[in-house]
């Protein structure tokens, strides 16, 4: 496969993931400091139940897209990190795209060299 249409289904994945795949109900509950975990005795899942779950999402996509299991778990573990580090605060919504846009040129450069 091409790099740039390995890229492009990396890049599609994320959009996917980050924007369609994720619902409000996720978007606001990832967020420890959210509103919506103020009840003392709320029903609604734990902040980091949502954040595992939407960072599992964006695993499974570079997994499915890349066959790797490692590139989907390091994914998964930096997905979490960063959106954790946008939820706090630490960096802003461009910070955390284009930290997971970077990690996407990074895979596909490692697919890419890996067939050479």
């Amino acid at each position: 496969m091409p790099l740039t249409e390995l890229l492009f289904q990396l890049i599609f994945g994320h959009a996917l993931a980050d924007f369609v795949l994720q619902p409000e109900a996720m978007a606001y509950g990832k967020n420890r400091n959210d509103k919506i975990h103020d009840k003392e005795h709320s029903l609604f899942p734990v902040w980091w139940y949502w954040l595992s779950a939407h960072s599992l999402v964006h695993g499974g996509v570079v997994y499915l897209i890349t066959n790797s299991l490692l590139l989907g778990v390091i994914e998964t573990v930096i997905h979490w990190v960063t959106d954790f580090s946008k939820c706090e605060g630490w960096i802003g919504f461009h910070q955390d795209q284009s930290i997971h846009i970077g990690c996407k040129l990074v895979y596909a450069y490692v697919i890419f060299a890996a067939i050479l």
